[in-house]
């Protein structure tokens, strides 16, 4: 049976990511050459990324006195995406820093799992009305269990380090990480 399009949450079936969400690719989404526009990723990116909050129940920094702002993106694009295909947008926490976390994410096309595009997203925790970054609740102390948006089998210092590859090589890369709870 075919993926619902609204499925999300967590998943082991493209380690090291652990969470995923689906997207379907819609006419109004496609250029004149019939292939997604390069910026309809992003809307994509973001609903794996907010689904993703959503599951680790951080809904309630969306609004509020403290929230997270794009701060900064990168983006790779691998091979092109058309009308009607079922993305699985996978998601994961790459770096959290003293005000913000990075994110890697990867679109697969479900029908041949074909790597559609790669993206790297870094998120700052704002107070809203100084507009100025402020420390994120995220932070953990070093040596101090993983947080749990971090992924599976990293160390709170090793997703704090940056040390990890970018969402291209995460997208390829073995699983060493334990089995998802």
């Amino acid at each position: 049976m075919p993926p619902d399009l609204y499925d999300a949450g967590p998943t082991d079936r493209r380690p090291p990511f652990r969470f995923s969400a689906h997207a379907r690719v819609w006419f109004s989404d496609t250029d004149a050459q019939g292939v997604v526009y390069y910026g309809r990723y992003l809307p994509y990116f973001d609903h794996a990324r907010l689904e993703y909050h959503r599951h680790l129940g951080l809904t309630a920094m969306w609004h509020g006195a403290r929230e997270f702002v794009m701060r900064a993106m990168s983006v790779e694009y691998e091979a092109p995406a058309v009308f009607d295909d079922l993305l699985e947008v996978f998601t994961r926490v790459a770096r959290i820093g003293r005000t913000s976390i990075t994110f890697e994410c990867a679109a697969y096309r479900v029908d041949d799992d074909v790597l559609m595009c790669t993206a790297t997203q870094t998120v700052v925790f704002i107070d809203t009305a100084a507009r100025r970054p402020t420390r994120s609740r995220a932070r953990t102390p070093a040596g101090a269990a993983a947080p749990p948006h971090a992924p599976l089998g990293t160390s709170a210092e090793t997703a704090r380090s940056g040390r990890r590859a970018g969402p291209r090589a995460a997208a390829r890369a073995p699983d060493r990480s334990p089995e998802p709870h």
